[in-house]
């Protein structure tokens, strides 16, 4: 790696921190810092107008259902981590997202916060969406298929190379050579409806997509079947996507049924122009129903049927 690329991906790191609280494995050098601090307005926080503020960004998450609850924490105690913008090169009464979606949203949300506490920093799109990689990777909340969605958007966007993603991810190229096949098997719609699945990792994932690549579901009835069960699911339970994972999974385990042969219509059976019975499927074979008033007709008829069924059953076999 060059001496530049170390330098801006520490500057990255660094400046991940301002604003979030990142592990201590992703600090970086006091020069870096530095550099990261010379990028951002002297490390001041602005109050800037939410509709200054335009939001391009790749999406790292899935899920913003809980935007109202950091709504209501942000009325309740205040904005406590800024978020991140540049400039706008094309205009300079806007500026562009870094970081920081659903904090900006739930300001949007609000009828009692006017501002949005920001820093602005000074930054070209590929460092900035580097930094936005670089946040990301510090929070702890993003699940399997969110991290291997945004890496293939990355990817899809130009960013870089297999190794420059994960270079950026804080992961190994394996890594995400392995949740991009995954990521591409699944694909964006089915992902997207079932959701972040948080504690659903890697192996299940895979799992999910080898049972794509054996059944013959149609992906469509997949999809409908996953926002049907988010949005059936109790609110009582913390995390609905697992539950449309698992019904996905299901559904694609389950064995169709083999098909039956096709029912024949009953028959009518007659004695001359007298209708005498019925001949009908059933679930486990046939049925006759035989109503004589001749007694001695249905004696002789009870001492030949075993017969004349077993001779039936024999030219059968014959046949063809």
């Amino acid at each position: 790696m060059s001496d530049n690329r170390k330098k801006r991906l520490a500057a990255l790191d660094s400046l991940s921190q301002i604003g979030t609280a990142a592990p201590p494995s992703m600090m970086g050098s006091n020069r870096a810092l530095r550099s990261a601090r010379d990028a951002v307005d002297s490390h001041r926080i602005w109050e800037l107008d939410p509709e200054q503020i335009l939001d391009d960004r790749k999406a790292d998450r899935m899920d913003h259902s809980d935007i109202d609850d950091l709504r209501q924490s942000i009325e309740t105690v205040g904005q406590t981590v800024p978020i991140l913008v540049r400039r706008d090169p094309n205009d300079s009464n806007r500026y562009l997202l870094v970081y920081g979606r659903r904090r900006l949203e739930a300001v949007r949300a609000s009828d009692q916060v006017g501002k949005v506490r920001a820093m602005i920093a000074s930054m070209d799109d590929r460092t900035a969406i580097s930094a936005q990689a670089s946040e990301n990777t510090a929070r702890r909340d993003l699940s399997f298929i969110e991290r291997a969605m945004f890496a293939q958007q990355l990817l899809e966007s130009g960013f870089g190379t297999q190794a420059e993603v994960a270079e950026v991810l804080n992961v190994t190229k394996s890594a995400i050579s392995m949740s991009l096949s995954v990521a591409r098997a699944v694909g964006d719609a089915l992902a997207h409806a079932i959701g972040p699945a948080h504690g659903i990792g890697r192996p299940r994932w895979e799992a999910l997509v080898n049972d794509l690549a054996e059944s013959q579901v149609d992906i469509d009835d997949l999809i409908a079947l996953a926002t049907r069960v988010r949005h059936e699911t109790s609110p009582d339970v913390a995390d609905p996507s697992v539950a449309a994972f698992d019904a996905v999974t299901r559904r694609l385990r389950k064995k169709p049924k083999p098909e039956s042969a096709p029912r024949l219509p009953s028959q009518t059976l007659r004695l001359g122009q007298t209708a005498t019975g019925k001949l009908k499927r059933t679930r486990d074979g046939m049925r006759l129903d035989i109503k004589t008033g001749d007694e001695e007709f249905a004696d002789w008829l009870a001492q030949q049927i075993a017969a004349s069924v077993e001779d039936l059953h024999a030219r059968w076999k014959k046949r063809g």
